[in-house]
């Protein structure tokens, strides 16, 4: 028996003993014979540690290598000073879980309350929990909060101009919630703010969500939104890609009630392999319907600064019925990345950060328009450092990404079938960007393979709807007219 199995036959035979089973045999007995495998498992042999060394190198080979990563939404590839993951990984940290104990959490404590705060002041809001699985749920828990705070209306109006990822995982939500989720049309590329006005009217709402920016990078203007939204007894919600709010207006200073997204541009790597972090800040008001924590400081009995748990309002610690929400773990990992990055960048640090993306993205759009293969998708649009280009004589938008993949760079993301969103971020320097450009420079004789007239473009976009509706089971249950 290897003595890393956490099971000895020992363990195995104590265990069957407690349940009165004579074997594993006798266990599954009831199972019928055509359900169980009755092959031998393809498990290899044992390896030293030098052979699965040399198996990982081997299989590490097959991957391609990409020099530059220009796919955005929703992910964005900006630096992380080193020292960042060197904190976030010392064992005072690392080897923590969840800060119950105040007397000996102290640490982790402080860490949450930090973020809180750093979160709070970027969004101008006036509290944050700690913190959200992800954007997307993050998101469906601002829907969640606007059903609770109107009592008696169960309809939220969400704009068109979301990820697809970001909609779905709401519909999801609202659907086993019996909440009636309406998406308020495009124009243009930004959110139809007259037809989400028009809505609002029925005085049946209890609130909307809006991005910035969203899918296809677009800077959207929310003027008279909050005014709309309070006028009609509804929330206003805010989702941001928090990086951004370095440079832009925050949701606190658009007048929202609530603002919630993904923070992974705030220092955590495209690569970490999770859900990254979401976060979720609100006004005063509403900090009773917030789920997840929230980590308050005191003073202890010896007049010391100290850090508490002070709002958990989840299931775990009071009637299930009574909880906010069934968010049950804090992504303190996460929420300790986060901190560690802000309070390096600093309020100057970020706003270079968000500076230097801008700057890059201008210039590469700029200068993709000027090759005469790609035009503008939506015309007269503001952003930031994502936007979204059209390929001209029907050319499909995976074949450029497909080509630019051969050269070593994820070129950006197919939003249509001849529309590419493209990011840039800090990390990319013009010479990064002319490498772009050469490269697209060198691609037009290639690109005349299978070019596709618009009625081609019109079916092949039809058959992608099509089978995104038939994945997610038309937006799962969702009752917008999208759906």
């Amino acid at each position: 028996m290897f003595k890393y199995f956490p099971h000895t036959a020992d363990d195995v035979r104590q265990m069957l003993d407690v349940i009165g089973v004579g074997s594993l045999e006798e266990l599954y007995a009831e199972v019928p014979e055509e359900l169980k495998y009755q092959g031998a498992l393809n498990i290899p042999s044992a390896m030293s540690e030098v052979e699965v060394r040399n198996a990982v190198r081997s299989l590490a080979a097959d991957n391609q290598p990409v020099e530059a990563c220009y796919a955005g939404n929703g992910a964005y590839d900006h630096y992380q000073p080193s020292v960042v993951p060197y904190i976030a990984s010392r064992s005072e940290f690392s080897t923590s879980y969840t800060p119950y104990q105040a007397e000996i959490s102290q640490g982790t404590l402080q860490y949450i309350f930090e973020y809180q705060t750093m979160m709070a002041d970027l969004t101008g809001m006036d509290i944050s929990n700690a913190s959200m699985y992800d954007g997307s749920t993050a998101t469906a828990e601002a829907m969640m909060m606007c059903v609770a705070n109107a009592k008696k209306r169960n309809k939220v109006l969400i704009s068109a101009t979301f990820l697809p990822q970001v909609l779905d995982v709401v519909a999801t939500y609202a659907h086993y919630h019996g909440v009636e989720l309406i998406r308020v049309p495009e124009k243009d590329g930004v959110m139809d703010k007259q037809a989400a006005i028009a809505l609002l009217e029925a005085d049946d709402v209890a609130g909307l969500i809006c991005c910035q920016h969203n899918r296809y990078g677009l800077i959207e203007d929310f003027s008279g939104l909050a005014d709309a939204c309070h006028a009609h007894k509804a929330l206003l919600a805010i989702n941001s890609v928090a990086a951004d709010l370095a440079i832009l207006r925050t949701p606190g200073e658009w007048g929202a009630d609530i603002a919630c997204g993904d923070a992974q541009s705030l220092g955590i790597p495209v690569g970490y392999g999770g859900p990254y972090i979401g976060y979720l800040c609100v006004k005063e008001a509403l900090v009773r319907r917030m789920p997840g924590r929230l980590v308050g400081a005191t003073t202890d009995v010896n007049g010391q600064r100290a850090f508490v748990l002070t709002l958990q309002a989840r299931e775990q610690h009071i009637r299930r019925e009574k909880a906010t929400s069934n968010i049950c773990t804090a992504q303190g990992f996460m929420c300790l990345y986060v901190a560690a990055y802000l309070s390096l960048m600093g309020e100057k640090g970020l706003r270079e950060a968000g500076q230097l993306s801008y700057a890059g993205a201008h210039y590469l759009h700029d200068a993709l328009i000027k090759t005469n293969i790609f035009e503008e998708a939506y015309p007269g649009q503001l952003y930031t450092n994502e936007f979204t280009l059209r390929l001209k004589d029907g050319v499909l938008a995976p074949l450029f990404i497909d080509y630019m993949l051969q050269h070593g760079i994820l070129a950006g993301v197919a939003v249509a079938a001849d529309q590419v969103t493209i990011a840039v971020t800090e990390k990319y320097t013009r010479e990064d960007l002319d490498r772009y450009l050469e490269l697209v420079a060198e691609w037009p004789e290639e690109r005349l393979f299978f070019p596709m007239t618009q009625a081609d473009l019109d079916e092949y976009n039809k058959e992608i709807e099509t089978m995104t509706e038939e994945a997610h089971g038309k937006c799962a249950g969702c009752s917008c007219e999208n759906a």
